[in-house]
């Protein structure tokens, strides 16, 4: 079973998303911000990390950077998860190291799983 790592500090989005990747046969973690995110990514070894860009303690983009270097998730996949408008998520994307962004509010259950499979190897 893929695992994914989602850091995303709004628990009504947390819990949308996990359902989703659930169901979809994703086994799911979850921390609500940046210290518990990069702890969780070195223990885990995740598939995919689904990043949220406005976190409470350190933004999206200081854990990412945190994520790149570190070797143990340096190429792990990692989408930025956000409600940024889309061209500010991809100049993100590009600045940061991300491998792309998916953005919320997540509204189709089909298009969300597609985008999340077409990041995992």
């Amino acid at each position: 079973m893929k695992k994914i790592l989602m850091v995303e500090d709004i628990p009504d989005n947390a819990e949308l998303a996990r359902r989703m990747l659930v169901t979809a046969g994703y086994e799911v973690f979850h921390a609500p911000d940046a210290e518990t995110g990069l702890q969780m990514a070195l223990d885990v070894h995740p598939d995919l990390i689904l990043l949220d860009l406005g976190l409470p303690d350190y933004d999206g983009q200081t854990l990412a950077g945190w994520l790149r270097a570190a070797p143990e998730t340096a190429q792990t996949p990692m989408v930025a998860f956000t409600a940024w408008p889309e061209e500010t998520a991809r100049k993100m994307v590009e600045s940061y190291g991300f491998d792309g962004y998916i953005g919320k509010p997540l509204v189709k259950v089909n298009h969300f799983i597609a985008q999340i499979a077409s990041f995992i190897k």
